[in-house]
């Protein structure tokens, strides 16, 4: 149970540093993305541990269709996360993709699993996520639109949401987690 608190609390410190301490951020440079990597990958770790160590009873019933939206949900949240590397058109109409689609995730697995760890988890990711586009919008009212990325890009984005969604249920399936029903 701390071992995952700790790593979402970590992760989300990490993240919001750069909004909550901008001067502060500002002053490491390029020297401080080695320190914040670290503090990230070690946030990963915990969480994946103490996701994995804690066998936590059931905070709620999810509903029968859960399985169902959190798969179509995923491939939406996929696409996000590609469409905001690449710049694609979606990206284009909304300001936060990548955080939509960490938004999307976690309400995606909430609707799959009541546990208390994957409240935890997701809750926790999914209010940094919140938070993060309100610390964005605040401190950045004004938004850029990227500009029209190429066909390829789109084409891209599509397939490598697909391939991706396919890697992400295989090793849920190989970590016993049978994620299609």
């Amino acid at each position: 149970m701390i071992l995952l608190i700790l790593g979402v609390l970590l992760w989300s410190g990490a993240h919001l540093f750069k909004r909550l301490a901008p001067e502060q951020r500002a002053a490491m440079g390029d020297k401080g993305r080695g320190p914040i990597a670290i503090l990230l990958f070690v946030s990963v770790g915990l969480m994946i541990v103490g996701y994995r160590m804690w066998w936590a009873d059931l905070a709620y019933a999810p509903p029968a269709w859960g399985k169902h939206a959190n798969n179509t949900l995923m491939l939406v949240s996929m696409y996000l996360f590609a469409a905001s590397g690449m710049k694609t058109a979606i990206a284009r109409k909304m300001r936060h993709p990548m955080l939509i689609g960490v938004i999307l995730w976690s309400v995606a697995h909430l609707l799959a699993n009541g546990d208390w760890a994957s409240v935890v988890l997701f809750g926790g990711m999914l209010i940094w996520a919140v938070v993060s586009i309100a610390l964005i919008n605040a401190q950045n009212p004004v938004w850029e639109k990227p500009a029209p990325a190429p066909k390829g890009k789109e084409i891209g984005a599509a397939f490598g949401s697909l391939l991706v969604y396919g890697v992400i249920a295989y090793i849920h399936i190989l970590l016993g987690y049978m994620p299609f029903g």
